[in-house]
């Protein structure tokens, strides 16, 4: 994976081992062909996705005409309208073949709801998520911060680094135990309907 964090880690950094297999049960994969849509602008969606292959683009405008950004293996679609509940503003679309794990809005909230603390688990990683991606729109918008003060937050930030960074390697490899995991599930599957 890149250097820059990948959403997903921020979720699977948290998540205890019972909580990756309860994803792992209730998930299913689905491979997006190139050029189909995942999510559409503006329509209510079912699921949160994580990536796990391939490349999506992320667009606005009912015809996708300006793209935002592109996801790859790690990343979380769908996190946004699953925390409010509304339609998304963006258009998530394959640019190469891509499998993404789908885990069900209906039984992720009612996993939620049964078992606290797998939700403050996922809640946390969800705000890390969500704060990760704010920092990153702050910066790319340029808003101008004070000397003296961006000194103090890299003081504090180095501080931080070396947990930040244990944090992240244990979330890869929860990552990378998520994908073997499938990649077992789906093979064993094959091979018993051979």
């Amino acid at each position: 994976m890149s250097e820059q964090p990948k959403k997903a880690l921020f979720i699977l950094g948290g998540l205890d081992d019972q909580d990756l297999s309860w994803i792992i049960n209730r998930g299913k994969t689905q491979v997006i062909p190139p050029g189909e849509t995942l999510i559409y602008e503006g329509r209510t969606i079912s699921a949160l996705y994580i990536v796990l292959k391939g490349v999506l683009s992320v667009s606005i405008s009912p015809n996708g005409e300006r793209e935002l950004a592109k996801l790859y293996e790690g990343e979380v679609v769908g996190e946004i309208s699953f925390i409010d509940n509304r339609p998304p503003l963006a258009t998530v679309k394959a640019i190469e073949e891509s499998l993404v794990l789908m885990v069900p809005r209906y039984e992720l909230i009612a996993q939620l709801h049964r078992n606290a603390g797998f939700a403050s688990r996922f809640y946390q990683g969800i705000c890390l998520c969500l704060a990760s991606r704010m920092r990153g729109t702050v910066r790319r918008l340029g808003y101008q911060v004070q000397d003296h003060y961006l000194e103090e937050v890299e003081e504090d930030t180095n501080e931080l680094n070396e947990s930040k960074q244990d944090f992240l390697e244990l979330a890869e490899a929860k990552f990378n135990w998520l994908v073997h995991s499938l990649k077992t599930a789906e093979s064993n599957h094959h091979s018993r309907n051979s």
